[in-house]
C-alpha cells in the first residue's frame, strides 16, 4: 500500500478556517441585509415619486377646470334663486282674490228697483277673509222687503261660489224721496250691506277637510 504525504495539510486547514470565520460571514450577512433594505428604499422611492407626479397631474388639470367650476356653481345658486321667486310668485298668483268675478255675480244680483251707489272692498294680507260693504237705494211699494231680496240673493250667490259667508244689514231705512219706476213714483229706502267671506272656494275647503292628519310613529 503507497504511502501519500500531504505536505499543505496546514495551509488547506488554514484556509478552510478562513472560509468558516463567523465575522466574515456576519459582514456576507449584513451586506446582503444591506441590499434588501436599499433595494426596498429605492422601490418605495420610486412608488412615491410616480404618486408625486400624478398628484402634480392632478393639481394641474383641478387648476385648469376649477374656474369653470365655481363659475357653473354661481349659476346654479343664481337659477336656485330664480327658482324660487318664481315659485312664490306662482304661489301669489295662484292664491290672488280676483274681485272681477265678485263684482260681475253682485252684478246680476242687482234688480231693476236696486240702484247701488257706494262700494268698499278689502282683503286680508293672508287672504283667508274678504270683506265688502254695499251702499244702495231700493225702490218698491215694500223699499225695505226689495233690499231684503237683493241681500238674499247675493248671500246664496257668494255660498255657492265662497265659505263662511256673512251678509248683513249694518243700515236700512225708508227715505222721504220718491224714485220714479217705471213712470210711477215709488217709495225708497237707503240699505248699507256689510258682507264678509272667505275666498277659498267650497272645494278647496272640503279638500282640505277630508286630507287626513299624518299619523304618528307606532309607540
Amino acid at each position: 500500500m503507497a504511502l501519500q504525504l500531504n505536505l499543505l495539510h496546514e495551509q488547506f486547514s488554514e484556509q478552510r478556517q478562513r472560509q468558516r470565520d463567523p465575522l466574515k460571514l456576519g459582514i456576507y450577512a449584513l451586506v446582503a441585509f444591506g441590499a434588501v433594505l436599499f433595494l426596498w428604499y429605492g422601490w418605495n422611492a420610486y412608488q412615491t415619486i410616480q404618486m408625486r407626479n400624478q398628484l402634480n397631474a392632478a393639481q394641474a388639470e383641478w387648476a385648469k377646470v376649477e374656474p369653470k367650476v365655481t363659475a357653473a356653481q354661481k349659476r346654479a345658486e343664481e337659477l336656485t334663486k330664480i327658482i324660487d321667486s318664481t315659485k312664490v310668485l306662482d304661489g301669489l298668483i295662484e292664491t290672488r282674490f280676483y274681485w272681477a268675478p265678485l263684482l260681475g255675480k253682485l252684478a246680476d244680483c242687482v234688480a231693476p228697483n236696486i240702484q247701488l251707489v257706494g262700494l268698499d272692498g278689502n282683503i286680508s294680507e293672508a287672504g283667508d277673509s274678504a270683506s265688502l260693504v254695499i251702499e244702495g237705494l231700493s225702490a218698491a211699494r215694500e223699499p225695505r222687503a226689495a233690499a231684503e231680496e237683493f241681500r238674499h240673493a247675493f248671500s246664496e250667490t257668494l255660498t255657492k261660489n265662497y265659505t263662511d259667508v256673512k251678509v248683513a244689514f249694518r243700515n236700512l231705512e225708508d227715505l222721504d224721496t220718491l224714485a220714479t219706476l217705471a213712470g210711477i213714483p215709488t217709495p225708497t229706502a237707503r240699505f248699507v250691506l256689510s258682507v264678509s267671506f272667505n275666498p277659498k272656494p267650497p272645494e278647496a275647503e272640503a279638500a282640505t277637510a277630508e286630507t287626513p292628519a299624518p299619523k304618528g310613529r307606532p309607540k
